[in-house]
Order: C-alpha cells, then sequence, then structure tokens
C-alpha cells in the first residue's frame, strides 16, 4: 500500500463541527455517513487513539485484523478501508498528511504502564481511564467489554526484524492530519493520548482537533 501524501479539498470556513480536544482527554461523537471526519494535530507529536463503532449495533465495531489482511498492511494511510468486525466498510481515509498510522500498539493503561515501565507509573492516567470516562458519559449502552483493538493515529511503531513492537518518535508534524469519509453511521471514540513515560507524544501531550464536514 503507499503511503503518499494526500491534501484535503475541504475548507475549514465550511466545517460543520469543530472542537478542540485537551490533551489526555476524550472525545465522542456520532457521524453520520457520507460525513468527512479530521483529526487535526495541533502542535506535532500527538498520538490520538481511536476506536469506531456502528451506531445503529454497536456490537459492529473497528476491526484491526480485518483491516489489516484486506490491504495487506500492518500501517494505516491513505485509500485505507476501515473494517469492521463483521467485514463491513466502516470509514475510507481520504486525505492523509502525515504519511502512515498505527493500529498495533493498542491503548496504554494502568497495567501496561505497570509492565513495561515500573510499579510507581499504575496510577498515571492512561487512554484506558478516557476511554471509560468517555463511556460513562454516553448513555448508549457501551461498557469496558466493549474496548477492542484501537487506532493510534500519528503514532510510530515500527515492527522489529523479529516482530515485535518498538515505540519511536512521532513522525507527525504541528498541522499534519488525517481525513476520513464515514461509509456508515459511526459513533467515533477517542482519548488524546496521555502517555509520558514513551516518546509516542514527545513526552509532552497536547491538544488536537476534530472538525467534521457535511457531504459535498
Amino acid at each position: 500500500m503507499s503511503t503518499q501524501l494526500i491534501e484535503s479539498t475541504l475548507a475549514v470556513k465550511d466545517a460543520v463541527f469543530r472542537e478542540v480536544v485537551a490533551a489526555g482527554e476524550p472525545f465522542m461523537k456520532e457521524i453520520k455517513k457520507g460525513q468527512v471526519l479530521r483529526i487535526l494535530d495541533l502542535k506535532g507529536n500527538q498520538a490520538v487513539d481511536t476506536l469506531f463503532y456502528s451506531a445503529s449495533d454497536p456490537e459492529q465495531r473497528y476491526d484491526a485484523n480485518n483491516t489489516i489482511r484486506e490491504q495487506g498492511n500492518i500501517y494505516l494511510s491513505s485509500g485505507t478501508a476501515l473494517l469492521s468486525n463483521q467485514g463491513n466498510l466502516m470509514l475510507t481515509i481520504v486525505a492523509d498528511t502525515c504519511g502512515r498510522h498505527d493500529t498495533l500498539g493498542g491503548a496504554c493503561s494502568a497495567e501496561s504502564n505497570t509492565v513495561r515501565y515500573a510499579l510507581e507509573k499504575r496510577h498515571m492516567h492512561s487512554c484506558r481511564d478516557s476511554f471509560l470516562m468517555a463511556l460513562a458519559d454516553w448513555d448508549n449502552g457501551l461498557s469496558k467489554r466493549d474496548l477492542s483493538s484501537n487506532i493510534n493515529f500519528f503514532m510510530n511503531v515500527p515492527v522489529t526484524p523479529d516482530g515485535g513492537l518498538t515505540f519511536e518518535d512521532v513522525i507527525s508534524e504541528a498541522g499534519r492530519y488525517v481525513e476520513m469519509r464515514a461509509e456508515m453511521d459511526i459513533i467515533i471514540l477517542i482519548s488524546n493520548c496521555p502517555q509520558l513515560n514513551n516518546p509516542c507524544n514527545a513526552y509532552n501531550p497536547t491538544p488536537v482537533e476534530v472538525l467534521v464536514w457535511d457531504p459535498q
């Protein structure tokens, strides 16, 4: 799969929704079929952990295995079809000025902070915490059992020759973005990653912006 950078043709002034998501905070919103969603890295070097659910049937949600198998590539970029656990097309990446995004590294949690770093890191805020806080505020029946493998937009997780994963400096810069067209009504769940123990946020979590356009 090519990682050719593709810029959007959409004008910010035409967006029907804009919201800045503070560093370490969650975000959840319903996106209608045909709408275009942009995640904008405002300061650069910020990982954005993201999950997608079908708005009509949240049991149907983004599936990393189906997505990777269909495109034959472990990284996501322009042209990637994001598939559900039922094999249905949920979103298509239509523009990308970063180049590639991770869907293997998962979301940080109290447990992973403890295992990877140190026991005293257990109580540091994590993406799993952010996901759970958003679900608690969104009365749709979703709970921790619904947290599956997520996408890490802008995150750099190379695969080593022996099949391991490493967390490296983020390849995004200020103003870079990824843009997706919803192919069904979906719910997006974001944790604007608060991680301070590895370079996925350059050890300095920063805000991102979410923008939405109606079908053109």
